[in-house]
């Protein structure tokens, strides 16, 4: 497999990306096959790479920097110097993407957003990853995961009232606002195809985080009725006695009557027949299957559970679903031999294109790896690399 068969050979993307939202789209986007410049800070780079507070090589080479950055390349360029921004410019000249996820205004204040930039190449496509959008109320504040949570209602519900507030430990809003940065840089690539002419693509932690509650967000304003999946009566997680499952009491004509027969229980679905009366005895329902559940082990439960077809599984580590035949058979992990680090696995894609299998063409890069390559395709002399 060449890069010549990849659906985005020959594209060029000058990524200014760092830290989870931004770098997990142009990784996609090199792992389809796009050229990915990545611009970093003279001696610092992305903030990934210092994420932990140390300086050496490995630790600027991290586990967490390479698995955001595969397929890229690095130069190191000061971009507030003037032979720095004219590089960066000259490299923008021969680009379809620049990508950035710098609050809203700074790509503005560095003279590189859309407005300068369409003037160079009437061809380039803009797309920018903010906390809350680029006008607004909010467009001055920092963007990050946890604030999306918070602020988009997310956070605000929980299974039970009772249980208190926290937080969401992976980067829910990153991910699903990179992947949303994909979708409109690739949306943006196909209409100009038929336009012949770029455009600025906007994407938000915030509107991400309020699009993935569309059911919730349809309920609510026709009905003000708060809908929570989560909350469900006969849903929920459960402790065993070696472990812990969930199980799901929906889409099906009596879940409480089967799952009673699977856990061994007197069919209580007479006395609590519809949703409405089960809701109102949650408590009451959740208790007696917490009783029952803890009297067994998980595969016994989920046997018992998945005879009668309801939807459940086993609570698993991360380790334990790495660790699971199905990531491998999905080709999920990637094993990297990097440079400085040596041999460490990755997540691969979880998009599989039949006809261009996803691969590793390019190692995370060092800090300015590919500076002098890259440069020299531009023919830029004398750049400066060095913050000043």
């Amino acid at each position: 497999m060449t890069d010549a068969v990849l659906p985005l050979s020959g594209v060029r993307v000058i990524d200014f990306t760092q830290v989870m939202m931004g770098p997990c789209a142009t990784q996609m986007l090199g792992d389809f096959g796009a050229d990915v410049i990545k611009v970093e800070r003279p001696g610092v780079g992305d903030l990934s790479r210092n994420f932990f507070g140390e300086t050496s090589e490995e630790a600027m080479n991290n586990a967490v920097f390479a698995s955001l950055n595969r397929n890229k390349r690095s130069v190191e360029i000061d971009t507030k110097s003037e032979s720095g921004r004219n590089a960066v410019l000259e490299l923008i000249k021969t680009a379809d993407v620049v990508v950035d996820n710098f609050r809203a205004g700074v790509m503005e204040r560095l003279g590189l957003g859309y407005s300068e930039l369409s003037k160079l190449n009437s061809r380039i496509i803009c797309a920018s990853g903010t906390g809350y959008g680029p006008t607004g109320p909010y467009a001055h504040k920092g963007g990050q995961d946890v604030l999306a949570q918070a602020m988009s209602g997310v956070m605000e519900k929980t299974q039970d009232p009772s249980i208190p507030k926290s937080i969401y430990p992976t980067t829910l809003c990153d991910y699903s606002a990179g992947m949303h940065l994909v979708q409109g840089i690739m949306a943006a690539l196909l209409m100009r195809e038929k336009t012949g002419t770029g455009q600025q693509v906007n994407v938000s932690l915030y509107d991400s985080m309020i699009a993935m509650q569309m059911q919730e967000a349809a309920q609510w304003s026709k009905h003000r009725e708060v809908l929570n999946w989560a909350a469900m009566p006969l849903t929920g997680a459960f402790e065993t006695t070696d472990g812990a499952l969930v199980v799901v009491g929906a889409f099906k004509a009596n879940p409480l009557r089967d799952i009673c027969v699977a856990l061994d229980l007197e069919d209580l679905s007479p006395t609590y027949p519809d949703l409405a009366s089960q809701r109102q005895n949650k408590p009451f329902l959740q208790e007696t299957f917490r009783t029952q559940f803890g009297k067994n082990t998980t595969s016994h439960w989920i046997a018992k559970l998945e005879e009668q077809d309801l939807l459940c599984a086993p609570v698993r580590s991360l380790g334990e679903a790495l660790d699971d035949p199905q990531t491998e058979i999905n080709q999920m992990l990637q094993t990297i031999d990097h440079p400085v680090l040596g041999e460490i696995t990755v997540v691969g894609s979880p998009v599989h294109l039949s006809a261009a299998p996803m691969k590793v063409h390019r190692v995370p890069p060092k800090l300015g790896e590919h500076t002098e390559e890259v440069l020299a395709e531009i023919n830029a002399t004398d750049v400066d690399r060095m913050a000043g």
